[in-house]
């Protein structure tokens, strides 16, 4: 009876190990899915203009992890070395950067490219194109970025595509977003930004998981729809129902980061307050995440 009971209590201590490592991989695993958080610097782009390395190392501060470039540089605008110095100094990196169509074309690509392999940026992003919601445009949009998207796979960077509220226009049976999702290849990043879907009308959770694995980085801003009374355009304190959207970015989206942008700045705060206001309310979504 007495080797009975230690046999026994082996075989529990050894359970009790067996299902405690798979709840630490499990934990670990959930962490390892959880995006990062990034700020869209057009977000506060007056301040970069002004003083690009105090608004970035204010940027820091708050807890950001990575920046998304709007193009500004401050006095790196010639120096992708000495800004890859620079982001490594104060811990931040660079999540993407938003670039216009023309600055892939032929004549600008290998500059292009060049200049952001250098700063080891992973993602390049169309944040606006007219032709994305035009019938005479969508085509050549989508076969675009399939063709930068094979040609920047060389360079191990990815081409995406930024929605405004036009995007979600009807298009043939559904919308030009759809369109530009369903003929595009998997590699082109879908960067939904959630403000301007909600504005839209429609659920930016029912297209993180329309399209798996597509929303590799997401535009984490508020803008609220017309009419609404009583809310503000600062995260978690709005109408986006946050968490079922975090929920989808992970489970669902791919996502990697969270960007946080800011185009308006209630009760007379600053852009810097504004962001800071948001990413504190994002903040609170993940702690009980």
């Amino acid at each position: 009876m007495k080797m009975f009971n230690n046999i026994g209590l082996v075989a529990l201590i050894s359970a009790s190990l067996v299902m405690l490592g798979c709840t630490t991989k499990q934990q670990n695993t959930s962490e390892e899915k959880m995006p990062k958080i990034s700020v869209q610097l057009w977000s506060v782009k007056d301040q970069v203009s002004a003083d690009f390395k105090g608004t970035l190392k204010t940027l820091k501060n708050m807890g950001f992890e990575g920046v998304e470039f709007a193009r500004n540089f401050g006095p790196y605008e010639q120096d992708p070395k000495g800004l890859k110095a620079f982001l490594d100094e104060i811990g931040l990196v660079a999540s993407g950067a938003h670039v216009p169509f023309e600055a892939l074309n032929e004549q600008n690509f290998t500059r292009t490219v060049a200049f952001y392999k250098t700063i080891e940026c992973p993602m390049l992003i169309i944040p606006y194109d007219e032709r994305a919601f035009s019938d005479d445009g969508i085509v050549w949009v989508t076969e675009e970025l399939t063709r930068l998207s094979n040609k920047l796979a060389e360079h191990d960077i990815k081409v995406g595509y930024h929605n405004h509220a036009q995007e979600f226009n009807q298009y043939q049976d559904s919308t030009y977003w759809d369109y530009l999702a369903q003929n595009t290849p998997k590699s082109v990043v879908l960067q939904q930004d959630v403000g301007w879907t909600t504005y839209a009308g429609l659920d930016p959770v029912e297209y993180v998981n329309k399209y798996p694995g597509r929303t590799l980085t997401t535009h984490f801003k508020v803008r609220l729809p017309e009419g609404t009374q009583g809310k503000l355009p600062i995260i978690g304190q709005d109408t986006i129902d946050w968490s079922a959207l975090i929920e989808a970015n992970v489970k669902a989206g791919g996502t990697l980061w969270f960007v946080v942008e800011q185009e308006e700045y209630p009760n007379n705060m600053t852009p810097l307050e504004a962001v800071q206001a948001s990413k504190m309310g994002l903040d609170k979504y993940l702690t009980n995440f």
